[in-house]
């Protein structure tokens, strides 16, 4: 009761500037004052007390019924409060859901037909919750794995290329000029410029600059980011750096380093010191380090 007494006493700009200060103060505040600038327009009765008194002076009534002015706050609060539920209730349903995945983490979620996604490093999904069911699809920026609930067509939309399925397990990375595609169950559909490949469980597919590169066997049962561990296929030396940077959420220097050498192998994502001991192994490069996020890397002499 106390809290509708304030929200009352603020709606009618009754707070003394003490009270004001410690109202804008509360969590909440913001959601108020949205809530008020919607119902701007709400309009209660206004209070004839002249009518009032007429009416009660010629009533047969033993006892005058009395109408608290109180009454009139109520009836407001109870309009803006119904507004804002609406409000929010619109706000969740049609508004774009967004998933993140910070550099050096992963994120895992679920939506809403229970199919799970498993989010790496530096990505993000994008998606609307309402009607998902009809229209189950996300935009993706970055990689996830994805454990598609059987239903209608799912689609998954990059940058680079699109993966259609209807119920599946599949990997999808865009980064770059870099478009791979990695079928662990089911089968997916996926659509690069001009290219259009169905691929089934055990294969993978890598499109790059309208080409595609790779379309092959595989036999992992799961991506191997997901036990912690980067695999690279015919990756050029600027993406490996790229992805070792968001795996362990530091900065690498590049300085004038120009390799056509294309390295396919792993790499560990819980060691940040071997997986750059290898690159500079594999690249002939010396390593430096500023400090416990930052490195730079050259060409040894």
């Amino acid at each position: 009761m106390e809290e509708n007494y304030q929200l009352a006493k603020w709606l009618n700009d009754e707070m003394t500037e003490a009270e004001l200060q410690e109202f804008q103060s509360q969590p909440d505040y913001h959601l108020y004052e949205k809530i008020k600038r919607h119902s701007s327009e709400l309009q209660t009765t206004s209070f004839n007390e002249e009518a009032m008194l007429n009416t009660i002076l010629a009533s047969k009534k033993e006892s005058p019924k009395v109408i608290s002015l109180y009454q009139n706050w109520i009836f407001r609060v109870a309009a803006v409060l119904i507004l804002g539920f609406g409000m929010f209730f619109t706000y969740q349903n049609f508004s774009t859901s967004t998933e993140f995945a910070e550099n050096g983490k992963q994120t895992t979620f679920t939506l809403p037909d229970h199919s799970e996604v498993v989010l790496n490093s530096g990505s993000t999904i994008e998606y609307k919750k309402r009607n998902w069911d009809e229209n189950r699809n996300l935009q993706l920026d970055g990689e996830a794995y994805f454990k598609v609930a059987k239903g209608k067509k799912f689609q998954v939309n990059t940058d680079l290329g699109t993966v259609s399925v209807l119920g599946t397990q599949f990997n999808v990375k865009e980064r770059n000029n870099r478009f791979d595609v990695t079928c662990y169950e089911g089968r997916v559909k996926v659509n690069y410029h001009q290219f259009e490949v169905i691929i089934t469980r055990g294969e993978t597919v890598s499109f790059e600059n309208n080409e595609k590169i790779i379309h092959q066997p595989i036999t992992t049962e799961k991506p191997l980011w997901t036990q912690n561990q980067m695999d690279f296929e015919k990756e050029n030396l600027t993406n490996i750096i790229e992805e070792i940077e968001r795996q362990y959420n530091i900065t690498i220097e590049s300085r004038n380093l120009e390799s056509n050498q294309l390295f396919t192998g792993k790499l560990p994502a819980d060691n940040l010191d071997i997986a750059i001991q290898i690159i500079a192994s594999t690249y002939h490069l010396k390593i430096n380090k500023t400090n416990s996020i930052s490195y730079s890397m050259e060409e040894a002499k």
